[in-house]
């Protein structure tokens, strides 16, 4: 049994199609013994290394499963077909089973990485096809993409991009924060530098857990000629480096402030006169036998009792929470200048406008005669409630974004990443 097995393996290995009928001939069970005796070389492992498309194809069409059997690194024949770039052979795997695209080996590689690491791109392609989900599984919190620049491989990166890369897997870090263009000027890679630059939506002032920015990294580099280049391109694409770029954050936290104040100001004149001066006016004679009706009172308190109640309310509601920011605004706390407390003063402001919103609808309600207006009034209500619905999505959108970065810091903060070192060590995800 152990000479068949021998011969198995030589056949294998020379990609020799007579032999291996032969051998299945002979026991039709031999390939199911190999596989379930050594868990290292199988016959169609090594086929597939070797480049032997009708040997495996061979084996496949008697025993298909075998393309789902993984070795001692949990790798697949699509692994090594992919990392050795046999295109024929891919297709022939693909075609047993799409499914070994997002199969993982030991090191969290699926074949599509690996073709991707070896510059292997028509193999690419064919997964790609295959299993276009495979490119979004990371390895080691590394995208594909982050794969692409550590290895150099520029036109795998531009047609994953082109395939698969939308605005947030584009800009996604790694575990130390890069995003692809950290990692591109950290290599020097010019040619990937400027596809990123000039094709994509990359953004060129996102810091890592470092707080660096690409040109924080540019910086730390020789001053050759190189740099001279990338320099060029950064500055074209609007980069800047980290403390700039903070400076210019807080240059836009102090217009957002600026415009608060000056919308919270209307707002609050709006209200002011609204409460003193309400829908109907005032009576100009007092009346001796009707309390309500005294001079300098509202009239809609004694046509309107139940409206003029909810008018009150929310216009009082609206008056109060401009002020508030107001107040808020012009104290001079340290904690003003945090984008937290520019979400706390929308929140206020969403507040604010739909009360203001609300009195609006009430008024033009008791102003407007029934039931000659009653088209109108349900128009205008309409309309207001559409604000108000929009204003809303507004904030939740803003709520989920912020609760989303607090998450981010807290994580950062009790998982704490070493700095990023300026030429990391390429690993070799293939073994090969």
């Amino acid at each position: 049994m152990e000479r068949m097995e021998k011969l198995l393996y030589e056949a294998s290995v020379e990609g020799n199609l007579i032999v291996l009928i032969m051998l299945l001939q002979e026991d039709p069970l031999i390939l199911d013994r190999v596989t379930l005796n050594r868990f290292g070389d199988m016959p169609l492992h090594i086929a597939s290394t070797l480049g032997h498309t009708d040997f495996v194809k061979e084996i496949l069409t008697r025993k298909p499963q075998l393309a789902m059997e993984p070795d001692s690194q949990r790798r697949l024949p699509l692994h090594t077909a992919s990392a050795k770039g046999h295109v024929e052979l891919v297709r022939a795997l693909l075609s047993v089973s799409s499914e070994a695209c997002l199969a993982r080996d030991s090191d969290g590689s699926n074949p599509l990485h690996l073709a991707a690491i070896k510059g292997r791109s028509d193999v690419v392609k064919e997964l790609v096809q295959a299993r276009p989900h495979a490119a979004r599984a990371m390895v080691e919190q590394e995208t594909i993409l982050h794969l692409c620049v550590n290895h150099n491989q520029p036109e795998i990166l531009k047609f994953l991009i082109e395939t698969t890369g939308d605005h947030e897997f584009l800009n996604s870090k790694d575990s130390q924060g890069n995003n692809i263009l950290h990692l591109a000027v950290v290599y020097r890679q010019t040619e990937t530098i400027n596809l990123l630059l000039l094709s994509t939506a990359i953004q060129v002032n996102a810091a890592n857990t470092s707080g660096e920015t690409p040109m924080d990294i540019l910086a730390q580099g020789p001053r050759d000629l190189k740099y001279q280049q990338i320099l060029q391109s950064l500055t074209r694409a609007g980069a800047v480096e980290a403390k700039i770029a903070s400076t210019n954050s807080d240059d836009w936290l102090d217009k957002k402030r600026n415009t608060l104040m000056v919308c919270a100001s209307l707002i609050a004149t709006m209200a002011f006169q609204a409460g003193t001066n309400p829908p109907s006016g005032v009576w100009q004679d007092g009346s001796t036998t009707d309390p309500n009706r005294r001079a300098g009172y509202a009239v809609m308190v004694y046509n309107h009792p139940t409206a003029y109640q909810i008018f009150l309310v929310c216009n009082t509601v609206g008056f109060v929470s401009t002020l508030s920011i107001i107040l808020l605004l012009i104290s001079g706390l340290p904690f003003l200048k945090h984008r937290v407390f520019l979400w706390i003063l929308m929140v206020i402001m969403w507040i604010a406008t739909t009360s203001m919103s609300l009195t609006y609808l009430v008024s033009i309600w008791v102003l407007s005669p029934k039931p000659e207006s009653e088209t109108f009034r349900n128009v205008v209500i309409g309309i207001v409630l559409v604000l108000i619905g929009l204003m809303t999505l507004l904030v939740v959108g803003n709520t989920i974004r912020l609760i989303a970065i607090t998450t981010r810091g807290f994580r950062r903060l009790l998982f704490p990443r070493k700095r990023p070192i300026l030429l990391p060590i390429i690993r070799n995800h293939d073994g090969m």
